[in-house]
């Protein structure tokens, strides 16, 4: 106990150095490697024999024959990749004894059959050694509740001492592995969190950390933030005499709540500091090989206020070559299988958090087989289900895909679940299935990796404020989750129309990333930040078209509501101020005669959601629809070279809810004001459930089409082609496909079967 404590106060300058490095300004800049044109990792989850992650299997005289019958098996079937694990319990039992034996084992194996190796990391698997040096450094939840590690999940690395341990392991563990040809990459976090793979039924509403060493940090990252501590004490309404004296909140107040908001932001710079950590680590001996991380679920579905610590997929992707997700369609958690909008939009969310920083993502996992979680059992995987998740994954721009898992899982809750083939051995259709869409994504590797996504000229606002009105008490809205919801709605409404469309940070609005959308969407705004709200106006001056839902910027970053509404001055920007806002069963708003909104009727009753904002319009403000009290619902002003547009209500969240065509009409009308078209249509009988991407470079178009719908469509599709001629071949067989083209704008006809998936490359004549 004393030298694990003269360790913690002889860490503090090194404290210092991570809280101010680490957590602010963590954006990670150098380049992502260079990786070979042809080569498109298509990996699954294999660790050596039957073991389940993170667990290993003991290394014996047999290890070799075992695990390469299996790399053979893998091999045939498709397979480029193998994705193993180093857990730190395993690989280093003792202090400075590092066995890596199985990764090394592995490693070998591989690189004789040709496959290539991605090694994921995981620190949560910590041997007891870590907590008996640094018994400060167990995790601590806001009750004062110290979690002991049982196997998880490990101790917090917040602690100076526990990083030190971690970022010695990591480089020894890099030194080692980077001597092998057959290491493609690192993925340096599994699902991150504050704390991972563990659970506390007896804990109520927990929220981590509060070991002494993150409330330091946290005191750090105020100190970063405000400079003083009487700043701290007015942003708060504390009187603080010493900066011992703070802590994070473990409760909420009638009063200020700039506290809690404080909490989370900086909750979200640590985990992203703590990624940094994790690759830099890696770096010190690698500076080959990418180096990633995936989250538990796209962010678009996760609350940001979890007290486990969800975090901000924007900062995650700032701070790796790579930020990519897991995804498991049918996992056993589900109520029912993922539809596939539901699908899209996480795709979409995922893809774009990092093209902000101008990268790709990786699929840290894709679920191979049935999700089980004792006897809680999900809908069978199919092949079928294999296939379309590899190519709509595929679709969305990843960059690299690893399935989940070669074998079920051997043990624990998840015992026989997840498997792409049989705990005996046997394969399974499924595993063909993947393997044969694995073997077509090799074949034409060159063309996928220099394609990217389509662009989009819609962009949609992702706010993480918007999660935090009432603070700690979600339970103060009535909404449920509105803040997905408006998100999801906006999406699904433009990808049934195939119109894509790219999910944005506050980040991208404060620092102008703007300018190639058209039109941008503030779903849901009731929280804003003043920069973000500067932003907004810059855009709309500079020609951009603007659409706020209501309640703009009602509160703001500290929780205080604004003199007016909307707040910070968008009230001149958007040419109305709030008059009265009320609950409703049924929002309506009815478009005004006078609207000349393209696709929409005068008189024409618009369903939105929740409240009726009535709006008093200010001057030079068009009303383009109005209540059924004859109050402006919608209007409409010029300001600078754009528009902006507030709706006193909530029409995104009312489209993911009710899906009624009057609310996608208007959403589609007000983006086709702004001057959005499609690039691509599809006509034809049955074509209702058709989704058409792409991925576009110089020298071709690859088009995947789906078709959702259970019976055949008769599709015609039109694309909008950069080339005066093109033509056309089948990815799956490599025959030519007929083609039309004709000034500029290409057509292709398929009879597509329910269920069918037909991938296409287009190329210049």
């Amino acid at each position: 106990m004393r030298r694990a404590r003269s360790s913690f106060f002889g860490f503090t300058s090194v404290i210092i150095f991570f809280y101010l490095v680490l957590t602010t300004g963590s954006s990670y800049t150098n380049p992502a490697p260079a990786e070979s044109p042809d080569f498109f990792p298509i990996a699954v989850w294999y660790g050596g024999g039957k073991a389940r992650a993170p667990m290993l299997e003991k290394v014996d005289a047999t290890s070799a024959e075992r695990w390469g019958k299996d790399l053979d098996q893998i091999k045939a079937v498709g397979f480029n990749t193998v994705k193993c694990w180093v857990d730190w319990a395993t690989a280093e039992p003792k202090p400075d004894d590092f066995r890596f034996e199985n990764l090394e084992l592995l490693l070998r194996l591989a690189e004789a059959r040709g496959l290539r190796v991605v090694v994921q990391l995981y620190l949560d698997s910590a041997s007891d050694w870590v907590g008996e040096r640094y018994p400060e450094a167990q995790f601590v939840d806001r009750s004062g509740a110290v979690i002991k590690s049982q196997a998880s999940p490990g101790f917090c690395i917040d602690h100076p001492g526990v990083r030190a341990e971690v970022v010695k392991f990591l480089h020894a563990l890099s030194e080692r592995a980077n001597r092998s040809p057959a290491l493609y990459g690192w993925d340096v976090w599994s699902e991150p969190h504050v704390i991972n793979w563990a659970e506390f039924p007896y804990l109520s509403n927990p929220e981590f950390c509060f070991c002494p060493a993150s409330q330091a940090r946290f005191r750090e990252w105020l100190k970063a933030k405000y400079g003083t501590l009487e700043a701290v004490n007015a942003a708060w309404y504390r009187s603080f005499e010493r900066w011992e004296q703070v802590e994070p909140p473990r409760g909420s107040t009638i009063l200020s709540y700039t506290d809690y908001l404080d909490w989370r932001a900086f909750i979200d710079d640590k985990l992203a500091g703590d990624l940094k950590t994790r690759v830099d680590s890696i770096r010190s001996a690698d500076s080959t090989h990418p180096i990633t991380s995936h989250a538990a679920v796209p962010g678009l579905f996760t609350y940001p206020t979890d007290g486990y610590g969800d975090p901000d997929d924007w900062k995650m992707a700032g701070t790796a070559d790579f930020f990519g997700t897991s995804l498991y369609p049918k996992h056993s958690a589900s109520t029912r299988p993922w539809p596939y909008p539901m699908i899209a939009a996480g795709l979409d969310f995922t893809r774009s958090s990092g093209r902000s920083y101008g990268k790709g993502f990786w699929i840290g996992e894709l679920q191979a087989g049935q999700g089980v979680t004792g006897m809680r059992i999900a809908e069978a995987v199919v092949p079928h289900d294999l296939e379309f998740w590899l190519w709509k994954v595929l679709s969305h721009g990843a960059r690299q895909i690893a399935v989940y898992a070669w074998y079920p899982m051997s043990s624990g809750y998840e015992s026989n679940g997840y498997g792409l083939i049989n705990l005996d051995g046997t394969l399974t259709d499924r595993a063909r299935a993947a393997g044969r869409v694995a073997q077509i994504i090799s074949r034409n590797a060159s063309d996928l990796r220099q394609a990217t996504p389509a662009p989009a000229q819609v962009a949609i606002l992702y706010n993480r404020l918007s999660y935090m009105v009432g603070g700690a008490q979600p339970s103060l809205s009535q909404l449920g989750n509105a803040e997905r919801d408006s998100l999801m709605g906006l999406h699904r409404a433009f990808f049934e129309e195939q119109i894509p469309v790219d999910f944005v940070h506050p980040q991208d609005v404060t620092q102008n990333k703007l300018g190639e959308y058209k039109i941008l969407f503030l779903p849901f705004p009731v929280m804003l930040s003043k920069d973000v709200a500067e932003g907004v106006a810059r855009y709309v001056q500079n020609g951009g078209t603007a659409v706020a839902e209501a309640r703009l910027a009602w509160n703001d970053e500290r929780g205080f509501s604004s003199d007016r509404v909307p707040g910070f001055g968008l009230d001149e920007v958007f040419g109305a101020k709030e008059k009265s806002i009320r609950p409703v069963e049924k929002a309506r708003i009815f478009v005004a005669p006078t609207a000349n909104l393209p696709g929409l009727r005068p008189g024409e009753a618009i369903a939105a959601e929740a409240f009726e904002e009535d709006l008093e319009p200010l001057a030079n403000t068009r009303v383009l629809a109005k209540f059924a009290n004859g109050e402006p619902a919608v209007v409409e002003k010029t300001c600078g070279r754009g528009k902006a547009i507030l709706v006193g209500s909530f029409p995104a969240l009312a489209y993911q809810r009710q899906h009624e065509g009057s609310t996608k009409r208007l959403l589609l009308a007000l983006a086709r004001a702004a001057g959005v078209s499609p690039e691509v249509e599809v006509s034809g009988p049955g074509t209702s459930e058709v989704e058409v991407r792409r991925l576009t470079s110089d020298r071709a178009q690859i088009l995947f089409t789906f078709n959702h719908a259970r019976t055949p469509a008769q599709a015609i599709i039109s694309i909008r082609l950069p080339w005066l001629t093109a033509e056309a071949r089948n990815l799956e067989n490599d025959r030519d496909v007929p083609l039309q083209v004709k000034a500029g704008e290409a057509a292709l006809q398929k009879t597509l079967a329910g269920g069918e998936i037909w991938v296409v490359r287009l190329a210049p004549r």
